[in-house]
């Protein structure tokens, strides 16, 4: 017997190591240039991204929690106003709203995609709801369709939330151009992975455009004279110039996500012990491409940990995103109404469990997760 197969969640070196010298090579452009904040390279490389996205406009950012934080800044949300999110999504969705002083509204998911309930969306609009925020969650847009009818109906801001969906389409259309401004992320662990925080904001509008631009360094147009109270939300060159050398990397990345998501859901769609009642995989509706930031099953009957501790036992990582759905986070006790129950995404907060699927495991590895998996005691 040889030594266990170990498959981590995710690990950056091989992803990375095979662009070494490239990377070495950016970095050294970078420190000969001594131009440290904004410049040639953080525009080259909103030049690129706007091309590969197909937005008029691109602007990096600090991180995409401030890509979405600066977008609703640019919108005018504040004070008063609400915006509805969904509960089963990492905290920046909700969190930048409460920073701007708006009220997050929270709305219930759907079982078969992760993303937002567009008709529970449509029940909580009132007087003072003034944007939606769809979150692409895990790789697949969501239904970007009836997102605008309920915005155009409504008169909302559409505010994409595409941190973890960078290259995702709804229809013919990729995210970053379906609403009035998409924020995407840079996190290490994303699609197209940097070296420490960074975002991005794409939109077709101008003015929007602009005024993003305005505020990213504090509202200064020109530097000290301040025509609005902004903050300091620039993208650094470095991390602009490091990420444009793995942004041709992208659709190979992408591909190879897709790829090992046709096995497992072939695999183990296939296996006995697998079973609807209780493992749930994941799917890619129709007319919409996934891009697999996460692979996430649903383990029911409260055997989520059991599955867990098995796959740990056999050197295999996992994740819970997101054990808490936002609407019974301690910080949003006070909101109103928020005792209110969505039975949907506590269900899957119950549930949820994320497999290795980045790009670089080795036949053997996936392997080892799917035996893993269909022998387990669940």
């Amino acid at each position: 017997m040889g030594e266990p197969i170990h498959v981590p969640l995710l690990d950056l070196s091989q992803q990375n190591q095979p662009l070494s010298a490239e990377l070495k090579e950016t970095f050294a452009r970078v420190l000969d240039s001594s131009q440290f904040i904004l410049g040639p390279e953080v525009e080259a490389f909103e030049q690129q991204i706007a091309a590969d996205v197909g937005a008029r406009h691109a602007i990096g950012v600090s991180s995409g929690t401030d890509a979405l934080l600066l977008s609703l800044m640019a919108l005018g949300i504040g004070p008063g106003d609400e915006v509805l999110c969904p509960s089963f999504t990492f905290f920046a969705t909700a969190g930048s709203v409460s920073r701007v002083g708006a009220t997050p509204v929270f709305v219930d998911s759907l079982d078969d995609d992760f993303n937002l309930d567009l008709e529970d969306a449509a029940r909580r609009i009132t007087d003072k709801t003034r944007a939606i925020i769809p979150v692409h969650l895990f790789g697949q847009a969501a239904d970007m369709d009836a997102v605008q009818r309920i915005a155009n109906a409504h008169g909302l801001k559409v505010l994409e939330d595409a941190a973890q969906s960078m290259g995702t389409q709804f229809a013919e259309k990729k995210a970053g151009t379906m609403g009035d401004l998409c924020a995407f992320s840079f996190f290490p662990s994303k699609n197209l992975g940097g070296f420490g925080d960074g975002g991005m904001i794409t939109t077709n509008d101008d003015a929007l455009a602009e005024r993003v631009r305005i505020l990213r360094v504090h509202g200064g147009a020109p530097k000290y004279y301040h025509k609005a109270i902004g903050g300091n939300f620039r993208l650094d060159p470095l991390q602009a110039a490091l990420l444009r050398a793995k942004l041709d990397q992208l659709p190979n990345y992408i591909g190879k996500r897709r790829a090992n998501a046709a096995t497992y859901l072939d695999r183990l769609g296939e296996s006995a012990p697998v079973r609807a009642d209780r493992l749930v995989l994941p799917s890619e509706l129709p007319g919409r491409t996934h891009t697999w930031n996460q692979f996430t099953v649903r383990v029911v009957d409260g055997k989520r940990d059991a599955l867990m501790q098995h796959l740990a036992a056999n050197k295999i990582g996992s994740a819970i995103y997101y054990p808490v759905p936002l609407h019974r986070q301690e910080c949003f006790a006070e909101l109103p109404g928020i005792g209110e129950r969505l039975p949907v995404c506590e269900k899957m907060a119950d549930e949820v469990l994320s497999i290795p699927i980045y790009p670089e495991l080795s036949a053997g590895q996936i392997n080892h997760v799917i035996n893993t998996i269909a022998d387990a005691p669940f």
